[in-house]
């Protein structure tokens, strides 16, 4: 796994997830992120490669960034700075003490499948896509 890469780990399962991963794709122009499934064998290998395993990580999302580890809400945070444009004033949100950030990220994370539901089977890219994913 190459460190110096942005790499996003997401649950495949979750349809907020999904739709956050469709949302990077279609903002993301420049190709900077390479995307997988926490649960995938790529998402375990790309955890691996930084010395985490799915048994120490949290219901997450995860952002490999420069060769360090983003988790909820700075992961969010640094994913929307990343696209650029108008999705840089993301960091004003950085503001906000992570506690409290990481608080709400908990919340609609504990309450994502709930409110947003979840796939049967974890999302697979289309032929457009595939080389986004790892």
């Amino acid at each position: 796994m190459n460190k110096g890469q942005d790499i996003i780990l997401f649950d495949g399962y979750c349809n907020l997830c999904n739709g956050a991963v469709r949302f990077i794709i279609r903002f993301d122009g420049k190709g900077r992120y390479k995307l997988a499934a926490l649960s995938s064998d790529a998402g375990k290998a790309a955890l691996n490669s930084y010395g985490l395993s799915m048994a120490t990580m949290p219901d997450s999302i995860v952002l490999l960034h420069e060769g360090r580890i983003l988790q909820k809400s700075a992961a969010a945070l640094q994913i929307a700075a990343g696209l650029g444009g108008f999705w840089k004033l993301a960091k004003v949100f950085y503001i906000v003490p992570r506690f409290i950030r990481d608080a709400v990220y908990d919340w609609v994370a504990r309450n994502r499948y709930r409110i947003f539901g979840k796939k049967e089977v974890c999302m697979l890219p289309g032929p457009e896509t595939a080389g986004r994913f790892l």
